[in-house]
């Protein structure tokens, strides 16, 4: 197995500070460099059909709880701020992806729902999403996989409870 640049920082830092615990770094650091690699290689079913991953994340919280959203809520589920899906949501409305009503008793209030060209958007581009993070995890075998995404599911209970980013 080679080397991944985690490993060589955490030699430097070993080298220069040897009483130094560096264990953290070796998890979080991979983590964060995953999370980098994967956000520059963005998503190309998203990218081919003009979008961003964080559009597509409000697409798909309106398509997968099946009902319309504020975009308060919008927010909550895809951990963005008020602004940003303002922003985002004015953008895809644009587009004719969502459509927005406003509340019957508080005109502060909106309601957003996917049209039907945003509903088969997302039912179009799911699969070929999923079937690309698929082929960008194809290096791990199934159990491989599993393993992986038990332990990162214990990491986020443990930091949602911990910094406070808990959903429901």
């Amino acid at each position: 197995m080679t080397d991944d640049i985690v490993a060589s920082v955490v030699r430097q830092w070993q080298t220069v500070n040897p009483e130094l615990d560096t264990g953290p770094m070796e998890i979080i650091g991979r983590i964060n460099r995953c999370a980098a690699l994967l956000q520059q290689a963005e998503d190309a079913p998203l990218r081919s059909a003009g979008l961003t991953r964080a559009e597509f994340d409000l697409l798909g919280a309106v398509r997968r709880t099946d009902r319309e959203l504020t975009p308060g809520e919008l927010a909550r589920e895809t951990f963005s701020s008020g602004a940003a899906v303002t922003k985002r949501l004015r953008a895809l409305q644009d587009r004719g992806l969502v459509g927005r009503r406003g509340d019957d008793r508080d005109r502060r209030v909106a309601h957003v729902r996917l049209t039907d060209e945003g509903r088969a958007l997302v039912d179009r581009l799911l699969p070929e999403q999923l079937a690309y993070e698929s082929s960008v995890l194809a290096g791990l075998d199934d159990g491989g996989r599993g393993e992986l995404a038990s332990r990162l599911s214990e990491l986020l209970v443990q930091l949602e409870g911990r910094l406070g980013g808990a959903r429901r």
